[in-house]
């Protein structure tokens, strides 16, 4: 098992290496100078602005700011904004709601996904089992920027059940709306898989063999189906945890909550590489951790896996 994790984290490596370079390339191409910006569109003397730009080493080659860039990083020195703040304060600051909510919604579509896609596997074709995959499908049809704007009009302004905007009223009132349309996004793709992976293990040979030995339904789907329904439900979950906290980064900027999306917004509006790649990178090593424990999780579940 050792082994097979130490796989894991080596394959790591280049990947983070690969993907940081692209966002920082990504960055680095936007058009318009970041110095000017800052200034909200006031002229600037050349002076000032060259201090700036040799400050940051925007005149630098591409490769060149990457490394710069990277060999802070590897230090520990996040660096600062082109106004001036820290990058490491900041993160302390917005994490917290970043994390709220995305944890908040991953866990009301992993309840619900899992309920309804164990039941309505169970018990195929029954009414259940219909009517879920008729939701699934219409929210699956609605693009998620509609829900988001809907249920803030509806829920928030004309009933006033949860905040409009803002974290004011902290968690879980500030949070309960956007958290809920997150979840429901997710609830659907994560229900289907459950339920189609339910139904084929359901229908394999030892489910019959041990229905024809007399074992009881409850035993035979908690013991036997569910250990090998749940593996491609595992892999579905780490995967979607990414589009989980990529989704609150967005219903950040419609809900007005001070997270990491807004500051990754901002920082995009500013070309300003660094944040926009320190921010990718924190989200891609949560990213990859999380992909490390659904392998090792999976290695548990099936050591077949081990030796891939």
């Amino acid at each position: 098992m050792f082994r097979y994790a130490l796989r894991r984290l080596i394959i790591m490596v280049p990947i983070g290496i690969i993907v940081t370079f692209i966002v920082y390339a990504m960055v680095f191409a936007l058009p318009g100078d970041p110095i000017q910006a800052l200034s909200g569109g006031k002229p600037l003397a050349p002076s000032v602005i060259a201090a700036k730009r040799a400050y940051y080493h925007l005149d630098d080659p591409l490769f060149s700011q990457y490394l710069h860039f990277m060999g802070n990083l590897l230090q520990g020195n996040l660096g600062q904004t082109f106004d001036g703040q820290d990058i490491g304060e900041q993160l302390a600051l917005r994490w917290p709601v970043t994390l709220q909510l995305g944890l908040t919604a991953l866990a009301i579509q992993t309840v619900f996904g899992l309920l309804f896609g164990i039941y309505a596997g169970w018990r195929r074709d029954g009414l259940v089992d219909r009517a879920l995959l008729g939701a699934t499908l219409a929210v699956l049809a609605v693009p998620g920027l509609v829900v988001m704007f809907f249920a803030q009009s509806v829920f928030s302004v004309q009933l006033g059940w949860f905040p409009v905007s803002g974290s004011a009223d902290g968690w879980p009132t500030s949070y309960l709306l956007p958290a809920t349309v997150l979840g429901v996004l997710g609830f659907a793709g994560l229900a289907r898989i459950t339920r189609t992976s339910l139904a084929e293990v359901a229908g394999a040979d030892f489910v019959r063999t041990g229905r024809a030995k007399g074992l009881s339904p409850q035993r035979i789907l908690w013991r036997h189906v569910l250990r090998n329904a749940l593996l491609p439900v595992i892999t579905y979950i780490g995967l979607d945890l990414a589009g989980t906290l990529g989704g609150a980064i967005i219903t950040e900027g419609i809900y007005n909550l001070n997270g990491i999306g807004q500051f990754m917004f901002r920082s995009i509006g500013m070309k300003e590489g660094g944040v926009v790649v320190t921010l990718s990178t924190v989200l891609l090593i949560g990213y990859m951790v999380v992909n490390l424990i659904v392998d090792l999780l999976y290695g548990l579940l099936d050591p077949r896996v081990r030796h891939v």
